[in-house]
C-alpha cells in the first residue's frame, strides 16, 4: 500500500458533496474516498483499462485504503451545477464534449470485462435494455449529468463518477450526452441559458465534433427518445425504494421526465431531418 492510501485522520478529509445519491465521499489531499460498493472493483477494472488505453481524462484508481474506502486520483477542476451557468451553453463546450466522449469510447472499445463483473444501476429499475445499433457493446459512462463533468478554462475537460458504468451501445451512450447538454428537453425544464437555443443546430455540431455516422445519426432520436422512458419507468420505481431518488422524484423529475417524453415526440422529427441532412 502506497503512502497515499495510509490510514489519515478525519481532521485531513474534506467532504464532496454532490447529488447526494451516494453518501460518505472526501477528498484527502490529491486522493477521493469512497465508500465499497458491489460495483467498485469491476469499475477500477475499468478505469485501470482505459488509463492503459490512452484516456486519462478519468480518475486512477488507487486500490483501498486503511479504512476499507475506494481510493481514486481527484481530478481538479470546476464542475457545474443545476441549472447550468450561461458560460456552458456556448458550441464550443459541445464540440469539446463530443471530443472527450469519443476518445472514451475508442479506448473502451474492445475491453472485455472481468468474468465476475457486477455493474451498479438505479434501485428498482424496471427497464434496462439498450438500444441496438448494429455496433459491438461496449462499457461506457452512461451517466453524463452537470456533476460528472469537470471544467477547465471553459470547456469540459475530464469524467468522474463512473458508478452507472456499464455495457451500453455507442447511441445509447450519446443519447444520455445529449438529454443533459443539448438539452433533449421541453423549454421549460432546460436552465435560462439554453432555453432558446436551436436544439437541431446544438445536436448536429455534437454529431459533426464526436464524427456519427450516417447509421448512428438515424439511431439517435429514437435511442433517446427509449431512453427518455427508461429514466422515467425507473425514476418513478427508485423512488418508490429509496429515499434520495424519491427527493428527486418529488422535486420535478415527476413533471419534467413526461414533458420530456412528450417534447422528444413533437420535437425529435426535425431533429432528426436537421442531423441526417447533408452538409
Amino acid at each position: 500500500m502506497t503512502d497515499r492510501n495510509r490510514d489519515v485522520s478525519q481532521h485531513n478529509e474534506q467532504p464532496l458533496i454532490g447529488d447526494g445519491v451516494t453518501q460518505g465521499i472526501v477528498r484527502v489531499g490529491d486522493t477521493v474516498r469512497r465508500p465499497v460498493r458491489p460495483f467498485t472493483a469491476t469499475v477500477q477494472a475499468y478505469l485501470a483499462h482505459l488509463h492503459t488505453a490512452g484516456f486519462s481524462e478519468a480518475p486512477v484508481p488507487l486500490g483501498l485504503d486503511d479504512q476499507g474506502r475506494e481510493v481514486l486520483s481527484f481530478v481538479p477542476g470546476d464542475v457545474p451545477r443545476d441549472p447550468l451557468p450561461s458560460d456552458t451553453a456556448g458550441e464550443a463546450v459541445l464540440v469539446e464534449l463530443a471530443r472527450l466522449i469519443r476518445r472514451l469510447h475508442d479506448a473502451a472499445q474492445g475491453w472485455v470485462p472481468p468474468a465476475d463483473a457486477v455493474w451498479g444501476g438505479v434501485p428498482g429499475a424496471r427497464s434496462t435494455n439498450s438500444t441496438p445499433d448494429g455496433e459491438p457493446l461496449l462499457v461506457s459512462h452512461r451517466d453524463y449529468c452537470p456533476g460528472n463533468v469537470v471544467f477547465r478554462n471553459g470547456l469540459p475537460a475530464a469524467l468522474i463518477d463512473f458508478d452507472l458504468a456499464k455495457p451500453t451501445t455507442r447511441i445509447d451512450d450519446l443519447a444520455n450526452v445529449l438529454y443533459y447538454w443539448a438539452p433533449l428537453l421541453h423549454p421549460k425544464d432546460r436552465a435560462p441559458a439554453f432555453a432558446d437555443l436551436n436544439i437541431s443546430r446544438r445536436v448536429a455540431v455534437f454529431a459533426d465534433a464526436y464524427g456519427m455516422t450516417p447509421p448512428q445519426r438515424r439511431a439517435l432520436i429514437p435511442a433517446a427518445t427509449a431512453m427518455i422512458y427508461r429514466f422515467h419507468v425507473n425514476m418513478r420505481a427508485a423512488a418508490e425504494v429509496d429515499q434520495v431518488f424519491k427527493r428527486f422524484w418529488d422535486e420535478g423529475a415527476k413533471d419534467r421526465l413526461p414533458r420530456a417524453e412528450a417534447w422528444i415526440h413533437n420535437e425529435g422529427p426535425a431533429i432528426t431531418a436537421h442531423l441526417t441532412t447533408v452538409r
